[in-house]
């Protein structure tokens, strides 16, 4: 016989005569709470204790049972809780009714206590066994959130390793990654409804972009300190040389997703920004000399990062460029360096890149 005084019951009738019997059989082993009424039934179903099971009336004045089911169906505190139709009605179409709108379970009038009890405690260890999967199911959803939160992060925390090794090549470059990372994530956010990028710049590749773009001078590593770090002007031979790194950084993104025992998403892009984010809108750069919309879009969305970037700061060859000046020669590059649309977006909102410039900006030299 059940027995959990814990176990809240609402027992829903017109009838004070009917809810006596229910309640003098129920109350030995139950929480049991009445209602006369659709209206108080839904009032108490909203409080605490909140029933583990509601028995429910079908015919009643004013607001029927089937009302009342469907009220409770509709508010969210309450649609889980599991309701039994009482009826005098014994007819296969109203319990057909009944349990076609939901109700786990019919039970005509006059009741039989044994046949009652029974139900009840089977649709309570029912309610039980879906209430114990539910938390596991939370559970487990919430691992696997933490985990892909793990992942995210060591994900980000290697990219970030990865591009600080090409840095400590190029000491000058300081806050280098972090800045380009906020200027490729705010241009891609400022192009994202823009109807040439907006099959291209949704949520996720836009995620993904950010989290690729301190990759595009990983090649660097292969660049011998002599030309790296020259404080004069190039020579050509150097020039060719120092060129090679998007290649060398491409191929060795290349090679990790070779290794990888399934595809890394965000590796795709960082490959193609490494390997052409110095390629030119007029097909002048290089290493393969794409022109126009050839050049993948987050390889040319890097070129303005990049190319903005390096303006503005101190290089051991040069000193930082003025913003006026800046703002000028990314203007000069519309349709010749960059492609017309992004550079109109990023001078648009050129205040924004900026402020990202500004709260990265490199110590001066002599300070840590």
């Amino acid at each position: 016989m059940p027995d959990n005084p814990k176990t809240t019951l609402l027992i829903v009738d017109d009838a004070v005569e009917n809810l006596a019997v229910l309640n003098t059989l129920l109350r030995p082993y139950y929480q049991v709470r009445a209602a006369t009424s659709g209206e108080k039934a839904l009032r108490i179903a909203a409080t605490e204790p909140r029933p583990d099971l509601i028995l429910l009336d079908v015919m009643m004045p004013g607001m029927d049972g089937y009302e009342v089911f469907e009220r409770l169906r509709a508010d969210p505190d309450t649609r889980g809780i599991p309701v039994i139709f009482l009826t005098a009605m014994d007819s296969t179409e109203a319990e057909i009714r009944g349990l076609a709108v939901g109700a786990v379970d019919y039970i005509t009038k006059p009741i039989v206590p044994p046949i009652v009890l029974a139900r009840i405690q089977t649709q309570l260890e029912l309610k039980q066994a879906r209430d114990r999967l539910a938390d596991q199911n939370a559970w487990l959803e919430s691992e696997i959130l933490l985990r892909m939160a793990e992942n995210e992060i060591t994900q980000e925390v290697s990219i970030r390793a990865l591009a600080h090794l090409a840095e400590t090549r190029d000491p000058e470059t300081g806050n280098h990654i972090l800045r380009t990372q906020g200027y490729v994530y705010q241009l891609a956010l400022h192009l994202r409804f823009h109807p040439r990028f907006a099959n291209v710049l949704n949520h996720r590749y836009i995620q993904l972009l950010a989290r690729s773009a301190p990759l595009h001078d990983i090649g660097k590593v292969g660049i011998p300190d002599a030309i790296l770090q020259k404080p004069g002007p190039l020579t050509a031979e150097e020039w060719t040389i120092m060129r090679t790194h998007s290649k060398l950084g491409s191929e060795a993104i290349e090679m990790a997703e070779r290794e990888a025992p399934q595809p890394v998403e965000f590796l795709a892009l960082a490959k193609e920004i490494a390997h052409w984010h110095h390629e030119k809108w007029n097909g002048t750069g290089y290493p393969d000399k794409l022109a126009g919309d050839a050049i993948p879009v987050s390889a040319r969305i890097m070129a303005v990062a990049d190319v903005f970037d390096a303006l503005i700061s101190r290089r051991v060859y040069k000193k930082a460029m003025p913003i006026d000046e800046v703002q000028g020669i990314i203007a000069a590059g519309r349709g010749q360096h960059f492609d017309p649309d992004m550079a109109d977006v990023f001078l648009a909102h050129f205040d924004v890149f900026c402020g990202i410039a500004d709260r990265h900006s490199d110590p001066a030299p002599g300070q840590p």
